[in-house]
């Protein structure tokens, strides 16, 4: 007889089950942090993909789009979470580990899923993609975090806002500490205002149509997307917002560029340039860093209807190919180049008016990239300082005497905007050039709290668009 103890039969390994909708998130996050990409740009190819293949449908789309936007917004806030529920400093985890931590995390804090399943996904997820042994990791820290919720958390991770105040903004709404301190500044102040600009930043931003004068109708565009997914444009003429979402790449108009998707922030820049006075005639307009089109596409628009001509100029190629795309079919004439306009081809005095929207940080259009908030550095600034300079000076020299130039740029940073204009102006760097302001304000009708003026700054918590910054400056010799 035997009197050896009976083994237990081993359990039979489990494959783990591929979540088609949290792994396609995975990747876009993936993308996001190795390849510098844009979830923006990196998600929708990776959304027809699935649907091509039949693994998706509009509510598994509209989850996995949730989860890669919610994780970048929510970032920093979720980081300090993940922290104070592990053992070691937070750069030592794996950055794969961590995008599927908080990736669980938001499922868990951030939205409606039942705290098991959000587990138990996010698990199942790790094994897939990271092995059973940091699966083990991942449950281990979730189960952690289930002890609270977001409010909860919140209270013990961020310190008190009487103790360090930037701090405490910078992780209760998932800022870098030095863009709430930027932000902060442009503001002028006031608790209230900067915690509502840090929320509107971490929410959602509806969808905005424009038509585009000439070529399409707002009527057009209602009509295209239905009564029940179609809200009018908060101020300018020529929008219509999504009201449920959705693709606008399958509406006609957007396919044969006689409408597109825009912003009302930079619908308004447009439109507040081509309607400043000017003095004399005005028939050749300029959009100076016209890519990836929008502007501009809106600019010859507008020109065309009143027998203007629009050239637009774009330094890099497959940016202007993208301008050449949006401008396909205007009714007027208009020119596409590739140029540098730092080192212009055309020659002084040669526009009655011109638009240069700058490059710059970005931190206007943090709802829709909200990446780019951890990507920034404060010294970025620097680098962009002598362009955004350079680029206003030669607009200056490149526009007639009583003709506008128009510096826009998606910052409301202080050192980007009314900084950058006053330096020009003034010589700073440079010689002075001979130029007055123009209210700005009038030219944005019905849009109300644009300040003191005479240039003009759009806030996502106070007018629903991204922080556009506007100046009007008019050449006088």
């Amino acid at each position: 007889m035997n009197d050896q103890p009976r083994r237990r039969p081993a359990k039979p390994h489990r494959r783990p089950k591929k979540d088609p909708v949290r792994f396609l998130a995975f990747e876009a996050l993936r993308a996001v942090d190795e390849r510098d990409a844009y979830a923006n740009l990196v998600l929708p190819p990776l959304l027809k993909k699935a649907r091509a293949k039949g693994d998706f449908d509009g509510r598994d789309a509209a989850l996995a789009t949730e989860l890669v936007y919610g994780t970048l917004r929510r970032q920093g806030t979720y980081d300090a979470i993940v922290a104070a529920c592990i053992d070691r400093p937070l750069r030592e985890v794996d950055p794969p580990v961590l995008d599927v931590l908080n990736m669980g995390v938001h499922q868990l804090l951030g939205t409606r899923i039942p705290t098991h399943a959000a587990v138990s996904a996010s698990v199942e997820l790790a094994r897939v993609v990271l092995g059973e042994g940091r699966a083990k990791f991942v449950n281990a820290v979730l189960r952690k975090v289930t002890a609270h919720d977001l409010d909860g958390w919140v209270e013990k991770v961020a310190p008190p806002y009487d103790e360090d105040a930037e701090d405490h903004l910078a992780v209760v709404h998932s800022h870098p500490r030095w863009i709430v301190s930027a932000l902060w500044d442009a503001l002028g102040g006031g608790r209230a205002g900067i915690e509502d600009l840090l929320e509107a930043d971490n929410e959602r931003p509806e969808v905005t149509l424009v038509a585009r004068p000439g070529r399409s109708t707002t009527e057009e565009l209602v009509k295209a997307l239905g009564e029940d997914n179609s809200l009018p444009g908060r101020w300018s003429p020529y929008a219509v917002r999504m009201a449920e979402g959705g693709e606008p790449g399958a509406l006609e108009a957007v396919r044969e560029s006689r409408a597109g998707v825009q912003d009302e922030g930079s619908q308004l820049v447009a439109a507040a340039l081509a309607a400043a006075p000017v003095e004399g005639r005005d028939d050749r307009w300029l959009d100076g860093c016209a890519g990836p089109g929008g502007k501009a596409a809106l600019l010859a628009a507008l020109a065309a209807e009143r027998g203007a001509t629009l050239l637009a100029a774009e330094k890099q190629p497959h940016r202007a190919r993208l301008v050449e795309r949006a401008l396909a079919g205007n009714p007027g004439p208009y020119q596409v180049i590739t140029a540098d306009g730092t080192r212009p081809p055309w020659l002084p005095g040669t526009f009655d008016r011109i638009l240069m929207d700058v490059p710059c940080s970005g931190l206007g259009a943090l709802r829709r990239r909200p990446e780019s908030r951890w990507r920034r550095r404060a010294e970025d600034l620097e680098a962009f300082a002598p362009l955004q300079r350079g680029l206003l000076r030669e607009a200056l020299k490149a526009v007639r005497v009583g003709g506008v130039v128009g510096y826009a740029t998606c910052s409301p940073h202080l050192a980007e905007t009314r900084v950058v204009v006053e330096d020009v102006l003034k010589g700073r760097g440079g010689e002075p050039v001979e130029a007055e302001w123009i209210d700005a304000r009038p030219l944005v009708p019905g849009v109300p709290a644009l300040g003191e003026g005479p240039d003009v700054q759009l806030w996502p918590h106070l007018h629903g668009t991204d922080a556009m910054y506007l100046a009007l400056l008019r050449r006088t010799g």
